[in-house]
């Protein structure tokens, strides 16, 4: 166990660990109510999200557990479920498959490498879908907020607001209210409880001691969860399994995505640099199992990070410790949190949901491009009112299609006239100056930069289309193309069949592997461009288009 735990900072790890242990536990318990499934479902994933994640995790301080995101998917993929099957007895075979499929395939996603590509997410998608996240949470606690059963979307608590507002439980309110208040005014007497603890005994002993008739968490199961197994089983033959890997994808990617983001956090603030797919591969892990026993799924908490950092934890043991802790809990005080009440741990989500939103992205809507713009509120609107996991499709579909649209144009804009002096992008590179000025009327350079993929081949074409006499030579320098596609090899094709067409000899320079290996697999090399015109440096192609130079004209 010394080989895999670092003992040295054995005293911060156990601060930190019982501190983001303590502020984990309220959140967990509003966690598992909002998912749908029960403040139990919320400890138990906690529990195995926290200590496993810690234990096989790529961030030394990570504190793992569920968070508002992957909750409010956990809750729709609830709904959904509920709807086909009728209750949530009937249908938990089907959430947990859906659970633990989520978590087995962020395994693979950290074995695949797939981090490297998290980063290629566009920002207006993920504050769109973070702020929508953040608004559901606050939408779906108004009615626990004033005493109230909630239902399950928040199209339908808009449409029962009138219903919520004339049968208001007061005291329920009351609790609410308190709640929120000291969960924001506490930090101004003291920092060494957390707020969210501080709230939620304030706020349960004010309504246990004044006798409040108020919805209550109800009982929690005590002892050890029991393994799940054969209830995932006898659901293999009634899942819908397009329903499920949905879910599941949604889960893993989400996941990741939240995971990673705090690892940056912490990396930040204790000057270490985490391994991503190490890190996928222990999230996974942690919400296999939570699935497995009935817990919900989790992800990387930055808040629990951040607290568990400055209460000194410095290795991974701090992580377990945080979910050891919660364990414990559960074993020896369950009883007591079954009578928290269901107002209370409204109170407790609704500053979560509102530090969810990303008001920097908002305020800055009239000031960033209206493409992003769109973007954003469009994500945001769909994942509010309608699927998360079409709001994520819908705003990646998007993003990439404006991001290709304004590739294109980026070009087409540079091309004012018909004449070959439009191509203003062709100004020669400095190995290209002396012959440059000898042979400028009669030779053109062609540069490309970046990959040669569908959203760059209509302004590729037209440059092309613009070449005339007395051009003899076109030499297209691919030394910066490190990809092409489908789109752009038949454009280079059709590019390159005109152009000889009009007798003007095509040389080709630099020639990626990847961009090689297309050509040569379509016989674009050697049928349309011969090997032999086809060079390493710009120094060759020069050579062989003097030759062409002093050819005579067909």
């Amino acid at each position: 166990m010394a080989k895999y735990f670092d003992f040295s900072h054995i005293r911060g790890d156990l601060t930190g660990g019982l501190v983001a242990g303590v502020i984990a536990l309220p959140l967990a318990l509003a966690f598992g109510v909002q998912s749908g499934l029960g403040a139990a479902a919320g400890l138990y994933g906690a529990i195995f999200v926290g200590i496993f994640a810690a234990l096989f995790g790529g961030t030394e301080t990570q504190a793992s557990g569920p968070t508002g995101p992957m909750t409010v998917v956990s809750a729709a993929l609830v709904t959904a479920v509920l709807e086909q099957t009728g209750s949530i007895e009937s249908g938990l075979g089907i959430i947990l498959l859906a659970f633990t499929l989520g978590g087995i395939v962020q395994i693979v996603f950290g074995l695949l490498n797939i981090a490297g590509y998290v980063k290629y997410f566009p920002y207006p998608v993920v504050s769109g879908f973070m702020s929508g996240v953040g608004l559901i949470i606050i939408i779906l606690q108004i009615a626990p907020f004033v005493g109230l059963d909630s239902p399950k979307s928040t199209v339908k608590v808009i449409q029962d607001l009138p219903r919520i507002f004339s049968s208001i439980n007061i005291q329920a309110l009351g609790a609410g209210l308190l709640t929120v208040a000291v969960y924001f005014l506490f930090p101004l007497l003291t920092k060494k409880i957390p707020a969210a603890l501080a709230a939620l005994v304030v706020a349960t002993v004010t309504v246990i001691v004044l006798g409040w008739d108020v919805p209550l968490i109800g009982e929690i199961p005590a002892g050890l969860p029991g393994l799940e197994l054969s209830t995932i089983i006898g659901s293999l033959g009634q899942a819908d399994w397009a329903m499920v890997l949905e879910y599941a994808v949604v889960l893993a990617v989400l996941g990741s995505i939240d995971s990673l983001l705090t690892s940056v956090i912490a990396d930040n603030m204790t000057k270490t640099r985490h391994n991503s797919n190490r890190e996928l591969i222990g999230q996974g892990i942690g919400n296999t199992l939570a699935g497995l026993f009935g817990g919900i799924p989790g992800a990387g908490s930055t808040k629990g990070t951040v607290v568990n950092i400055n209460a000194g934890g410095k290795t991974r043991l701090s992580g377990t410790i945080h979910g050891l802790f919660l364990l414990a809990v559960l074993l020896g005080l369950g009883s007591l949190a079954s009578r928290i009440p269901l107002a209370v741990l409204a109170g407790l989500l609704i500053p979560v949901g509102i530090k969810i939103i990303d008001f920097k992205g908002l305020k800055h809507l009239t000031k960033v491009p209206k493409s992003d713009a769109a973007v954003l509120v469009i994500v945001l609107l769909i994942t509010t009112f309608g699927s998360l996991i079409q709001a994520v499709g819908v705003g990646l579909a998007l993003a990439s299609l404006l991001f290709m649209i304004k590739s294109g144009k980026s070009g087409e804009e540079r091309l004012s006239s018909s004449d070959l002096e439009a191509l203003e992008d062709e100004k020669p590179w400095q190995d290209e100056l002396p012959f440059f000025e000898a042979n400028k009327d009669r030779v053109l350079v062609k540069h490309i930069s970046g990959p040669l993929f569908f959203g760059f081949t209509a302004y590729f074409k037209q440059q092309m289309e613009l070449v005339k006499d007395p051009v003899r030579v076109v030499i297209i320098r691919m030394d910066r193309v490190p990809f092409i596609d489908q789109s752009g090899l038949y454009t280079l094709e059709d590019s390159i069949l005109e152009l000889e067409l009009r007798n003007i000899q095509v040389f080709l320079v630099g020639l990626k592997e990847q961009p090689c290996d297309m050509l040569t697999s379509v016989d674009l090399i050697p049928d349309l461009v011969s090997p032999e015109h086809i060079f390493d440096h710009i120094a060759e192609a020069y050579v062989a288009a003097r030759v062409v130079l002093v050819q005579p004209i067909d």
